[in-house]
């Protein structure tokens, strides 16, 4: 199971359509020679008086799913190699050094039948090993006990989502795919899983929120229920009351570790498309423009004098990408992509990520306070281990300032909580950045302050304050008089801190 632990803003790309099976009766069916079909039991509206009936349906296509992984360690060299003390570590001699050891790991989650022959759907962390680890087998419970050995068909990291493949002859229940599009707040919802190892267990609850964004990722796109899911739930199913899986159970949100009524499931209609490419072997395309985005927060809605909740904010654009050839720039505030609004529900990264690689697309965007549109091209996403390896390590510190003293104390430190200087060569070596750089850069930083609180601390260099270059701190001064006698409550600097990209961050005066 993993866990959330607050609402943080990435970007990234996937996706797909669907095509959603209807007509089909609900509840686990079994493949018989007659082709008839269990019945379904479907409690009548409103509150339920009982799920007995319909979980007796549904549990047995729901399976425990635990995995055996070997993982290579290297032992901690024995500080008395070479001496008498040696062999009391284990040790044979001669073998002083850290010697590679291998170690057993296991990990215990959920999935459900979504065939006659076998194939199970689960999440992909429930099966892929982390770091060294390689995965040894893989082992599948169902309901009456019976351990079946399963091969893993396919698998996406980026979507979360693994296929299995059970080995075994017998004809196993299974359920459907429902239609997750129609889910409302209020409506009933089971889940049905193996947390904690304990085995079958059902909860319920209702729909908390639809389309639910933890992230701003392209798949950050959840189905939030109070039903209880823990540890172990991983990969298990979210039922509607027609007995049709409307999500896969894949995240919570928790302070303890244990559920507090906010789980998140992977929607069927996102969930289902990239299921049918996994069993068919296809690969899985999407599309990528490469920029940096952030949502249109309060802060930086009043930098910008924009309303809030409606767009995203370009922080960044990786040069050579589909963005950066379609004209996108940084500070730039995209509305809408291929005619559809950027919402909080409907992120630029998710409307992206569902539209195919190569088909020419509008973007419709604000710069300098003017609409325009652009036409961008879309690209293919970087595989996860390309796109890792473009983040920048936020831990690392910019190197100390020499002794100079700030200047320009008074109506910065006032109204931003900041002393600031020109940013001069020598500073700039300093702090590892090429001598051309230009801007200003923080001395000292007030942690009560909005800009403290955000970051902005000694060594961060300020580039731009609201699109106006720096070279001065009367440039800076200027550009916050001219926003509070605007109305502003906030400016919009563009910073950079040592071995990172430049970044936008909206700070309110005060």
């Amino acid at each position: 199971m993993r866990y959330s632990y607050g609402i943080t803003s990435a970007l990234l790309i996937g996706g797909a359509a669907i095509s959603l099976i209807t007509g089909v009766p609900a509840g686990a069916q079994v493949a018989q020679n007659d082709d008839r079909q269990i019945s379904r039991v479907v409690p009548r509206a409103g509150a339920p008086a009982s799920f007995a009936d319909l979980t007796a349906q549904l549990q047995p296509a729901v399976v425990n799913i635990s995995t055996r992984q070997r993982i290579t360690v290297t032992q901690q060299a024995n500080p008395f190699a070479g001496t008498p003390l040696e062999g009391l570590f284990g040790q044979q001699q001669g073998q002083g050094g850290a010697q590679p050891t291998t170690r057993e790991a296991q990990s215990l989650g959920s999935g459900f039948v979504i065939s006659a022959d076998g194939y199970v759907v689960t999440n992909n962390h429930v099966i892929q090993p982390d770091g060294r680890a390689v995965l040894e087998e893989v082992t599948v419970t169902t309901q009456d006990g019976t351990e079946y050995q399963a091969e893993v068909v396919g698998k996406d990291a980026a979507s979360d989502l693994a296929v299995l493949k059970i080995q075994g002859n017998r004809p196993f229940p299974f359920v459907h795919f429902g239609d997750s599009g129609q889910a409302r707040v209020g409506d009933w919802v089971i889940a049905i899983g193996n947390p904690f190892g304990l085995g079958g267990t059902v909860t319920s609850g209702i729909v908390s929120a639809v389309y639910r964004n933890t992230g701003g990722g392209a798949y950050d796109r959840y189905i939030q229920t109070d039903a209880s899911i823990n540890r172990g739930n991983s990969g298990g199913p979210l039922f509607d009351m027609e007995g049709n899986v409307i999500g896969i159970n894949n995240a919570i949100f928790s302070t303890s570790g244990g559920s507090i009524g906010i789980g998140f499931a992977i929607p069927a209609e996102t969930a289902a498309p990239i299921v049918d490419k996994l069993i068919k072997g296809e690969e899985i395309l999407r599309g990528y423009l490469g920029v940096r985005i952030q949502p249109m927060t309060d802060d930086l809605a009043d930098a910008l004098g924009l309303p809030a909740n409606h767009g995203e904010f370009v922080q960044s654009v990786q040069p050579g990408e589909p963005g950066a050839t379609a004209g996108l720039q940084e500070g730039d505030v995209v509305l809408k992509v291929d005619g559809k609004d950027v919402t909080p529900e409907q992120t630029l990264s998710f409307i992206v990520a569902n539209t195919e690689p190569g088909k020419r697309i509008p973007l419709e965007i604000i710069r300098d306070g003017q609409r325009r549109t652009l036409s961008a091209v879309v690209g293919r996403r970087p595989s996860e281990e390309e796109l890792a390896a473009q983040v920048f390590d936020p831990d690392e510190q910019p190197n100390p300032l020499d002794s100079q003293q700030p200047s320009g104390a008074g109506l910065i430190e006032q109204s931003l909580g900041l002393q600031v200087m020109p940013l001069t060569p020598q500073i700039a070596s300093q702090l590892g950045m090429s001598g051309s750089v230009q801007g200003l850069v923080v001395a000292n930083a007030d942690p009560n302050s909005d800009a403290g609180a955000k970051g902005l601390g000694r060594g961060t260099v300020i580039v731009s304050a609201n699109g106006r270059q720096l070279s001065t701190v009367e440039d800076l001064e200027s550009t916050v008089r001219s926003a509070k006698s605007g109305g502003r409550e906030a400016v919009l600097l563009r910073v950079r801190v040592r071995g990172s990209q430049e970044v936008s961050v909206p700070v309110r005066l005060r």
